[in-house]
């Protein structure tokens, strides 16, 4: 019987781009390049202290103990096969995907099983060709010491995951369309781990100016037909729950959910506080919003 256990391990997932079409167009060849990319990964991944654990097809599984050495080695291993396809045919180059997660595996002999195998599996599926997509999990542990950039890509769902795995994809060199030279076990060229955010900063500070104008204009109405009432105040209240809303969906520093929980809240305290009547009735809905928070908070994984 064999030995089933648990540990928390890197998981490193990689295959072909296209590799059924490079089969249809020359199998044998395909077949050698293959092998010759993988040597080289299977080098790559040893040298920074990984173990290739399956192939299979075009695929390719490995597992590492230390989670920035694995996003070394996929970096190294997109530096090296790129120099590789430089002299290649743009139209027979073997592009490879790779995908890196971070996560507690059930161990069976030389094989890895669970969640933590899928999601790799799913962020690999995502990557670009030629590129690296990582989950939060390896994000957090490398962010400040692996010279690569970041983008954020948003939350990738994932088959019996409940919720949507934050990944990232792995910005390598300059940002140009030209491969690297060949080199070997290349040093990626050190920039800043910038990170996009889910929607792009000029669409949200269109919405804010939005806002801000239609905003304005109400207060100057108000202010022209004045009767002793400042009725613009709802709308502004409006207006800025939007905005909070707006900002909490682009956000990655704290649980949206939760973060959307608190914004409802202010602004049911705003209406109490701009309707008072000597009686603060928000205290129910938010009594109701408090319990949506812990329930969320406690199930947080």
């Amino acid at each position: 019987m064999s030995d089933t256990r648990r540990k928390l391990t890197t998981i490193f997932c990689a295959d072909v781009q296209d590799y059924t079409r490079l089969m249809g167009a020359d199998e044998e060849g395909t077949l050698a390049t293959l092998k010759r990319c993988r040597e080289a990964m299977g080098r790559l991944i040893e040298s920074h202290g990984g173990r290739v654990i399956n192939t299979w097809g075009d695929g390719l599984i490995a597992d590492f103990p230390s989670v920035v050495e694995a996003v070394r080695a996929a970096v190294d291993t997109q530096n090296e096969l790129a120099g590789f396809n430089a002299r290649r045919p743009a139209d027979g180059r073997m592009l490879f995907r790779i995908g890196i997660n971070l996560g507690d595996v059930i161990v069976e002999g030389e094989d890895i099983y669970g969640d933590g195998v899928n999601i790799a599996a799913r962020l690999q599926a995502s990557a670009a060709p030629g590129g690296i997509v990582i989950s939060s999990t390896v994000y957090d542990q490398v962010r400040n010491k692996v010279a690569v950039g970041f983008e954020f890509l948003g939350p990738l769902t994932v088959k019996n995951v409940q919720d949507g795995v934050p990944s990232y994809a792995v910005k390598i060199g300059d940002g140009s369309d030209e491969p690297p030279p060949f080199q070997r076990s290349v040093a990626p060229r050190p920039q800043p781990a910038a990170i996009t955010e889910t929607r792009s900063a000029p669409e949200r500070r269109r919405l804010f100016s939005v806002l801000g104008v239609i905003g304005i204009v109400l207060v100057g109405v108000n202010l022209l037909t004045w009767d002793g009432v400042f009725w613009a105040r709802f709308p502004l209240l409006a207006f800025a729950v939007i905005a909070a809303l707006a900002w909490s969906r682009d956000q990655r520093r704290f649980d949206r959910r939760m973060t959307g929980l608190a914004i409802v809240a202010i602004g049911i305290i705003g209406i109490n506080v701009l309707t008072w009547s000597g009686t603060f009735w928000a205290v129910w809905p938010i009594l109701g919003i408090a319990a949506a928070f812990g329930l969320r908070w406690s199930m947080r994984r």
